[in-house]
């Protein structure tokens, strides 16, 4: 009898810790995919500002191209169509997430210098009020702010994973007047060739790397029910 009164007080205790233990498992899991919907939710959030920018910039480049060749005087058609050394490359490079989004963010401070120079040099060429001025203006700083998004994509992704930092610029030589013109078509085209990227890589990773994951745990597959049942 005693031994029959322990078996039944052992196998009461393993029920409840059976159960105990699937509280906890099913906690953890639930906690565990809160955090994941929070973080795709984060990483969505992100993706969607960058990719939001990205467009705007680039509808805007039409415009400012626009806008820097009514301020060149004769020949403006032919200035983008003219090849430049030392302009960055446009495209895209990586085949991971985190090298496609290194690689979005390295080829964005890429241009930074050359928008410097291009300032620059259009502030010799321009009168003080020339609307180009302002518009390389806003448009820098909002080229500028897109790097930002794109970093903070990284870092939500990758926090423990620094962003490689790219290698030196190189800027032309001195340039007369038509090369300057000509090269700060280029700059502007080539950059607006860059947006049209970024937006494709962006919608591509959005897809990719920020999905809601639905599955279910593997853990509690198998799991019996009974094991939730009430002691008797």
């Amino acid at each position: 009898m005693n031994g029959h009164v322990k078996s039944m007080h052992f196998q009461r205790f393993m029920e409840a810790v059976t159960t105990l233990l699937s509280l906890l498992l099913v906690m953890a899991f639930d906690s565990s995919r809160t955090v994941a919907a929070s973080r795709n939710q984060q990483c969505g959030d992100s993706v969607q500002k960058s990719l939001k920018l990205s467009r705007l910039l680039q509808k805007e480049s039409v415009d400012l191209i626009k806008t820097y060749k009514a301020s060149q005087g004769e020949m403006s058609e032919l200035f983008c169509k003219v090849s430049v050394n030392n302009v960055p490359d446009p495209n895209i490079s990586g085949l991971e997430p985190s090298e496609k989004i290194a690689s979005i963010y390295t080829h964005l401070q890429e241009f930074f210098p050359h928008f410097k120079w291009v300032y620059e040099q259009q502030t010799d060429l321009q009168l003080p009020t020339s609307p180009l001025l302002s518009d390389l203006s806003r448009f820098t700083a909002g080229s500028r702010n897109l790097a930002y998004l794109i970093n903070n994509f990284y870092q939500s992704l990758f926090p423990n994973v620094p962003l490689p930092e790219g290698g030196p610029t190189t800027l032309p030589p001195p340039q007369n007047v038509f090369q300057q013109k000509v090269y700060g078509c280029v700059v502007l085209k080539t950059f607006k060739e860059l947006l049209s990227n970024v937006s494709r890589e962006l919608r591509s990773l959005k897809s990719q790397v920020c999905r809601t994951r639905t599955h279910t745990n593997t853990l509690f597959r198998g799991w019996p029910k009974a094991g939730l049942r009430k002691s008797v």
